[in-house]
């Protein structure tokens, strides 16, 4: 099933005059002044699509419910919340879980817009603005391939930015490369962070040379630079997710995960990527100041070692909402965060059922920016 357009559907009377060239593929974001905003700046609401697959939690889906519900009722303590779900049922089923949680329902709207899985980040819309335009906010729709088609189907997910565009009547945009929204991290001033494990495997665009994945980059994210490192985190399925390494805190900071243990698997490779963050420069020159966050205890299941990061935390409009693990580093980890974030409240959450799952609060949720 595909319901895409070349360009995008549903324009709005002050985009239906450039909609009328024939190079209609020609027609980019950012020439029409759109960017991606930084997740730290103000939200309209958190988009998330509720988790039903079996398959991505055996033995344990019905233990995420709690927790996934506690994130839904943090959020909604300062945003809208807004939730994909299959069908009416799977819509009363998820009213019964967060109202178990004392969640705001008030503040929570329900879409029937059917999905595969449940993490948002990948398959949700990237939400890009323009404050001077007619049209202040629009949708790139990137094509989704489950990670490299590790996970099929992911036929309902790949479609799921292009409805939610026509549920909003706001136009979507169509670059046809696949892009995850959880490979790349904004400053909101021209700069992306993403890894070339993730973002240069032939998993994803084997056609695409690393300057042209830049330029979709620029062009479809608004952006001005790229900044490269090498690896994600041992255990994570997506090839290298930039959001359970490194992750802005306000336009020239970042937070970055670091294993004191020498022995463990990813002491080296993020020692390699910290090496490479030093030596970055953002546009005006500067280098990047760089927060060290540790890496929590190894989580295993069944022998498996999953992506267990602090990184993957969730910056709400008053809340950062932080994965736990039930080890001595949270606490440690919590404290750094608040640091980083001293006009928000820092909520820990405990994660250790989620990650079964191979991601967690960043994973599952994308955000929707205010203009």
């Amino acid at each position: 099933m595909d319901n895409k357009n070349t360009a995008f559907n549903n324009p709005s009377d002050a985009l239906t005059k450039d909609l009328s060239s024939p190079l209609l593929t020609d027609l980019r974001p950012k020439s029409l002044g759109y960017y991606f905003p930084a997740e730290f700046e103000k939200h309209d609401a958190t988009w998330l699509s509720w988790p039903h697959k079996e398959a991505s939690w055996p033995e344990k889906l019905d233990a995420v419910y709690p927790f996934y519900s506690q994130f839904v009722k943090q959020l909604t303590k300062s945003e809208a919340v807004r939730i994909n779900v299959n069908n009416e049922s799977m819509k009363a089923f998820a009213i019964s879980h967060l109202e178990k949680a004392d969640a705001d329902l008030s503040k929570i709207e329900f879409y029937l817009n059917p999905t595969n899985d449940a993490w948002c980040r990948d398959h949700g819309p990237a939400f890009l603005i323009n404050p001077k335009a007619a049209i202040k906010k629009v949708i790139v729709d990137w094509n989704y391939n489950a990670w490299g088609n590790k996970y099929p189907p992911y036929d309902l997910d790949d479609i799921v930015p292009t409805l939610i565009g026509k549920a909003l009547d706001i136009p979507v945009f169509h670059p046809g490369i696949v892009m995850e929204g959880g490979s790349v991290e904004f400053n909101g001033k021209g700069t992306i962070l993403t890894s070339s494990s993730c973002l240069l495997n032939p998993n994803r665009n084997p056609h695409l040379n690393q300057q042209q994945i830049e330029e979709y980059l620029y062009n479809y994210y608004g952006a001005e630079q790229v900044l490269w490192v090498a690896d994600g985190i041992v255990g994570d399925d997506t090839d290298g997710h930039i959001d359970d390494t490194i992750r802005f805190v306000n336009e020239d900071t970042v937070l970055t995960v670091v294993e004191k243990n020498k022995s463990d698997e990813n002491y080296e490779l993020l020692q390699h990527n910290l090496k490479q963050l030093h030596s970055m420069r953002l546009l005006n020159g500067k280098q990047l100041n760089i927060a060290e966050l540790p890496m929590p205890n190894p989580v295993v299941w069944n022998g498996q070692r999953l992506p267990a990061s602090y990184a993957n935390f969730y910056i709400a409009n008053k809340h950062v909402i932080v994965p736990t693990y039930r080890c001595t580093q949270d606490e440690a980890a919590l404290q750094i965060i608040q640091a980083a974030f001293p006009a928000r409240e820092v909520v820990g959450i405990d994660s250790t059922e989620i990650i079964w799952g191979l991601g967690s609060f960043h994973c599952l949720s994308q955000q929707e920016p205010s203009v």
